[in-house]
């Protein structure tokens, strides 16, 4: 299960599908939903309709449960993925957006015994053994919009707003 539509779940989404995974995306927008399931996703849920998005995902998966879940947003999110995994699954936490500390509801995990990791960046080693694999399975980045770095701050703005995979700010022409 990947939360949103941006560079890093967009990216997850390629990987996890050409992997054989059956993803699950959230978004608040219906017309990125549409376009994630262009890209392989099983099933799309708008958390602006659902706010209660974990119980959706609950229902997908005949209350099973997800194996993994790409937290991005963390804060009160890290609850609902924890409520979106079956038992013994694998939270990554790999993002900040809504703040950064998080209260866990401890019963919760210690009664699913689901795993929580934060991911940063890895070594070197794993960054080849990644490009390795993205050759392999033929992946390239899904771009949203590319900026001149003299509109580096456009660039930045259009993040906050949010996008559809990757933003490149061009250093050279």
């Amino acid at each position: 299960m990947l939360q949103g539509t941006g560079g890093v779940s967009i990216f997850a989404l390629q990987l996890s599908t050409a992997l054989g995974a059956k993803a699950i995306v959230i978004s608040s927008s219906d017309e990125k939903l549409r376009r994630v399931q262009e890209l392989g996703a099983a099933h799309g849920i708008n958390y602006s309709r659902f706010p209660e998005w974990q119980e959706k995902v609950l229902e997908l998966t005949d209350q099973r449960g997800v194996d993994h879940v790409m937290d991005v947003v963390g804060g009160e999110s890290l609850n609902r993925s924890l409520k979106a995994a079956r038992p013994g699954g694998n939270v990554f936490a790999i993002g900040l957006l809504d703040g950064l500390t998080s209260t866990v509801e401890l019963f919760r995990l210690l009664t699913k015994q689901v795993n929580i990791q934060g991911i940063t960046t890895g070594s070197r080693a794993m960054f080849e053994k990644m490009n390795k694999t993205l050759t392999q399975l033929k992946l390239r980045p899904v771009i949203d919009s590319v900026y001149p770095f003299a509109n580096a701050l456009s660039a930045f703005h259009h993040l906050e707003r949010g996008a559809f995979g990757k933003i490149v700010i061009r250093v050279r022409s």
